[in-house]
């Protein structure tokens, strides 16, 4: 019988994850060669997960906090890379930023950005991990041999497995984003994040 990932073994995956120092290319690898050691399957297993939590954190709350960070600067795009680096920052971190946006002023890798112009900020320092989107498809490519079907088998299986697990994950897979652009979600646009307003004044990261 095949034992999938289940939540609490993705968390944990990540949780080790998070505690690792090495620069964000260094422990994308580490967690490629990790999955490598496991069936294709959760492969597929993980990037459910990864694509349910980023669902659950894609709300305008949040969108909101980020872009105070970034200064105006996180776009649609960006939005999706950040709610990757907020996953990658452990389950603890990820659930605390979730229910309150304002909570990213206590995470460490935000407080390191305070004060300085976003155009000092080192591309490791930058709150996005959009490789973290690639490394389970990576995974599964080279287990499966299809390295030059540009990905569709494993979109496919991924799909699949989502739709089996639609009653079982957190959030829904109709989307967090309105037509036009942005994200929707339960926490009302003007929810207060006055830490980080404190933190990241208007025009003072900007260009």
């Amino acid at each position: 019988m095949l034992v999938r990932m289940n939540e609490d073994a993705f968390w944990a995956l990540i949780d080790e994850l998070s505690r690792r120092t090495e620069d964000l290319e260094e422990r994308t690898e580490w967690l490629r060669a990790e999955l490598l050691r496991r069936p294709a399957a959760e492969s597929v297993e993980f990037q459910v997960r990864l694509d349910d939590a980023c669902e659950v954190a894609g709300t305008r709350a949040l969108w909101r906090a980020a872009d105070r960070i970034e200064s105006g600067a996180c776009s649609d795009d960006g939005f999706h890379y950040f709610t990757l680096w907020l996953v990658g920052q452990g389950r603890k971190v990820y659930d605390a930023v979730v229910a309150d946006p304002d909570a990213l002023a206590d995470v460490p890798g935000v407080r390191a950005l305070v004060g300085r112009h976003r155009n000092e900020w080192d591309d490791d320092e930058w709150p996005e991990w959009e490789g973290l989107d690639y490394v389970a498809q990576d995974a599964y490519d080279e287990l499966t041999g299809q390295e030059d079907d540009l990905g569709e088998e494993f979109d496919d299986a991924v799909d699949e497995r989502a739709e089996e697990l639609a009653d079982e994950l957190q959030g829904d897979f109709e989307g967090e984003w309105e037509e036009g652009g942005g994200p929707r979600g339960s926490r009302p646009e003007g929810v207060a994040i006055p830490r980080l307003t404190a933190l990241f004044p208007l025009g003072a990261s900007g260009s």
